[in-house]
């Protein structure tokens, strides 16, 4: 059964483990350098290298996803939820575009990204009267 577009290979995102799930997609710290000339130009120091993605994933369902073996630094491949987006005349997909996620609006083309990612820390919980497992995989791009 299917419940989410999320892949991550390795932990099992088991049925009823992530219906409602939240996903971010965000820069990496180390991937912005920005400083102010003394005339206050504001000017772009970053090294192309850490263009990279940092994601959250979260949720709140009734069963815990296989989570027993993961463990800080171990690397994952993501089927990313989020989309990214690139004009279609003359771009190009900036990441491996999940197979069959991309589709076309306008003037822009929309894909889901397979990231090569790390585990930085999970945390699970139960609410044993609610019967609500909670959890968050904090992820980033080798």
């Amino acid at each position: 059964m299917a419940d989410t577009l999320l892949v991550i290979s390795g932990p099992g995102i088991t049925d009823w483990s992530a219906r409602g799930l939240t996903q971010t997609l965000d820069p990496i710290d180390a991937s912005g350098n920005l400083a102010r000339t003394v005339n206050g130009a504001l000017l772009d120091l970053s090294a192309t290298q850490m263009r990279k993605y940092k994601s959250t994933i979260s949720c709140t369902d009734q069963e815990m996803p296989a989570f027993d073996g993961v463990w800080p630094g171990m690397v994952l491949t993501v089927d990313c939820v989020p989309e990214l987006g690139y004009l279609t005349a003359g771009g190009s997909p900036g990441r491996t575009v999940v197979s069959g996620s991309s589709r076309v609006s306008g003037v822009w083309t929309y894909y889901r990204a397979q990231l090569t990612m790390r585990v930085v820390t999970y945390t699970v919980s139960r609410d044993e009267w609610g019967a609500a497992t909670s959890w968050q995989l904090d992820l980033e791009e080798i």
